[in-house]
């Protein structure tokens, strides 16, 4: 029997108690003191990264142009760190992947097949069949853009779009008409929304428009998004993604984590650079508890 990323996502949370996401973005230029700006040392700070973190983490995140800016080598190196990673730990590739349906299957087979990805990030801008291959998987998932949490995004993602009588969809803002179709795609089961921290009011629209779909939540933390807003309308409320422990909510977290590392000039702390990571990684945990 299959057993679908929710289900393992569940479990994982309930073993970490937290609905922590590790967002992995290691920038060279940012290492701490005795890390290389090279690939050897970022995969080297991220093998610190990770064994101090994944702990408290109900899944981890890693945006791979931090990778593939390396080209081979750096492809290599995250292939050598998904492959030391726990087995029961999601791992969600931050691609934003989406294109013309014999494209989309190339691109899963390279995520889920090659990589090992356990969910993606997908850009719904070219329609449904342009992901479709993203979403037909029972044990895969994929996380569709919806209200993201760069300054930004309101440029395109809040015009307001017009009613659609064939689905009896009212006027409303793009991002809303996103959530509206996601609740759609997909065998089901296979399908979230990327729904940013720092539009607290556009996250209950969300959530009122696909009370069942699970949302990752970038920006919390160095972007300046809140947690209680999230911790209030990021759960599911219904289907199956509620059902499960964690209601299908990840909240993700880079800096807040692998800046603790650091004192942000580049210079290490006093004390060991895993340590603090840990101790910034649990304090996150305990900040972002699984809820009833």
């Amino acid at each position: 029997m299959t057993v679908g990323f929710l289900d393992r996502l569940a479990a994982r949370s309930a073993a970490v108690g937290s609905v922590l996401c590790l967002g992995l973005d290691p920038d060279p230029a940012g290492l701490p003191a005795g890390f290389r700006p090279d690939i050897g040392g970022v995969e080297a700070f991220c093998r610190v990264l990770v064994g101090a973190a994944a702990p408290s983490a109900a899944a981890i995140k890693p945006n791979l142009a931090f990778f593939e800016a390396f080209g081979p080598e750096g492809i290599a190196a995250l292939e050598r760190i998904r492959a030391a990673l726990p087995s029961d730990l999601p791992f969600i590739a931050d691609v934003k992947r989406g294109d013309i349906g014999t494209t989309a299957a190339r691109q899963a087979a390279a995520l889920f097949d090659r990589l090992g990805a356990d969910a993606v990030t997908v850009n719904p801008y070219l329609g449904a069949e342009a992901i479709g291959p993203l979403l037909d998987r029972a044990d895969r998932f994929a996380y569709v853009l919806c209200r993201t949490s760069n300054p930004g995004a309101g440029e395109l993602q809040d015009l307001v779009v017009a009613g659609d009588p064939a689905t009896d969809a009212p006027a409303e803002r793009l991002f809303e008409r996103v959530a509206r179709r996601a609740t759609g795609w997909g065998p089901g089961g296979t399908v979230g929304l990327v729904v940013g921290a720092t539009a607290p009011a556009e996250m209950a629209r969300i959530r009122a428009v696909a009370p069942g779909l699970a949302f990752l939540v970038p920006g919390v933390g160095a972007q300046g998004g809140d947690v209680e807003p999230v911790l209030e309308h990021g759960p599911a409320t219904a289907g199956p993604a509620a059902a499960g422990i964690g209601r299908g909510l990840l909240v993700n977290v880079s800096r807040g984590i692998s800046g603790a590392a650091s004192d942000g000039a580049g210079r290490s702390p006093a004390d060991d650079p895993g340590e603090a990571i840990a101790r910034a990684a649990a304090g996150w945990a305990r900040r972002l508890p699984v809820l009833p």
